[in-house]
C-alpha cells in the first residue's frame, strides 16, 4: 500500500512538471533560490531562504473578511484546469504544489470544503505520514500559517530539507511520558518549543496528541483551535512528530513599516528550521538576534510551557 501511494505521487509530480507551465516554471524557480545557513549556540543550524515565489504565502490575508471574498483554491471545482490529483484515505486529494518550497512539494486538501481543525484528523495525518514515507508531513493551524484556515489540508515535502529531522536526535529532551512502544519528549532550548511524541503504536499516539492539545486550550490562545505546528514522519517502524505550541500569529516586524519591516510568518516549515523570506531584504536583514526575538513573540510562554509539561507528565499512561 505504501510503496502504491508513492509511486503514484511520483508519477504525479513526473506529469505536472511535464505539462502544467506554471508549476514547472515555479519548480524550476527553486534553482534560483538564494539559501544561506546559521549555527546557533554551536548546536543546531537554520535556514535562511529568499523565495520570492512564496510571497502569496507569506502575506496572505486570512482574516475572514479576506477569505470569505475570494475562491476558495483548495476547492476540487475551482482547481486550475492542469492541476490534477490522486486520491487518498477516501476523503483526500494529494496535489502538487504549484507555489513550492521543497523540490517536491504537496498539498493534500480534504475533497470537502470544511474549516482547518486538525481535531479528529491526527490519525489520518499518521496514515498520510507513512503512506508518503519519502515525505514530511506537516499541519499549519487557521492561525499558524495555513493559506487557506477556510479549507482543511496537510502538506507534504521531501525530507532531508528541514534541519530539524536531522537533529532531533541529538538535542536536549526531557522524557514527560513513556510506554514500552511510544515515548513524549520535550525540547526546550531550540530558540522555539517542542513537544516529540515517537513510537509505532498508533491508538497511544492518537490518544496522547489529544491530551495534549486539549490541555494546551488552558494555556495558548485557541480559538478556535489552539495554536500549534506540527511536522509527521514516518520512519520505517515508527512514527516521529513534532508539535510547535503558539501564541501569536505573526510577529510585531511583520506589522512594521518601511525598514523595521520584516515579511516573515512563521509556519511549519520555518518552525523546521527553514525561514522563508520572500523579500531580499528580509533575508539579509535577519541575524540571530531577530530570529530569537521572532521566536520568543510567537513560541508558547515559558510559564505556560512549564505548566503544560507538568500536567502532561502527571497523565496517566496509555
Amino acid at each position: 500500500m505504501n510503496s502504491s501511494i508513492q509511486d503514484k505521487v511520483d508519477a504525479l509530480i513526473k506529469q505536472q512538471l511535464s505539462e502544467w507551465p506554471l508549476a514547472k516554471s515555479n519548480f524550476d524557480g527553486l534553482q534560483k533560490v538564494i539559501t544561506r545557513e546559521m549555527v546557533v549556540n554551536n548546536q543546531f543550524v537554520l535556514k535562511i531562504q529568499f523565495n520570492p515565489e512564496r510571497i502569496r504565502s507569506s502575506a496572505a490575508k486570512v482574516d475572514a473578511q479576506s477569505v470569505k471574498a475570494r475562491k476558495c483554491f483548495l476547492c476540487p471545482a475551482h482547481l486550475p484546469a492542469e492541476q490534477k490529483g490522486i486520491e487518498a484515505l477516501n476523503d483526500y486529494l494529494i496535489l502538487v504544489n504549484p507555489y513550492p518550497i521543497f523540490s517536491r512539494h504537496l498539498t493534500i486538501p480534504l475533497k470537502q470544503h470544511l474549516d482547518q481543525r486538525i481535531e479528529g484528523r491526527f490519525g489520518e495525518m499518521l496514515l498520510l505520514a507513512e503512506q508518503l514515507p519519502d515525505f514530511v508531513v506537516f499541519y499549519n493551524g487557521p492561525q499558524c500559517g495555513a493559506s487557506a484556515p477556510d479549507h482543511f489540508h496537510f502538506q507534504a515535502g521531501n525530507k532531508g530539507f528541514m534541519p530539524i529531522e536531522q537533529e532531533l536526535p541529538r538535542l536536549t529532551a526531557a522524557t514527560l511520558r513513556q510506554t514500552r512502544k511510544c515515548r513524549l519528549t520535550a525540547i526546550d532550548n531550540y530558540l522555539r518549543k517542542a513537544l516529540v511524541i515517537t513510537g509505532s503504536d498508533r491508538s497511544v499516539l492518537e490518544q496522547w496528541f489529544q491530551e495534549i492539545l486539549d490541555l494546551l486550550k488552558h494555556w495558548i490562545p485557541s480559538n478556535p483551535e489552539p495554536m500549534l505546528n506540527i511536522l509527521t514522519l514516518w520512519t520505517g517502524n515508527e512514527w516521529q512528530v513534532v508539535l510547535f505550541p503558539r501564541k501569536k500569529h505573526r510577529p510585531d516586524q511583520f506589522y512594521h513599516e518601511g525598514d523595521e519591516q520584516i515579511l516573515l510568518s512563521p509556519a511549519s516549515v520555518d518552525f523546521g528550521g527553514v525561514l522563508i523570506t520572500p523579500r531580499e531584504a528580509d533575508y539579509n536583514k535577519l541575524n540571530e538576534a531577530l530570529i530569537s526575538d521572532i521566536f520568543k513573540q510567537v513560541t508558547i510562554d515559558d510559564e505556560a510551557w512549564e505548566a503544560l509539561k507538568d500536567r502532561v507528565k502527571g497523565r496517566s499512561e496509555a
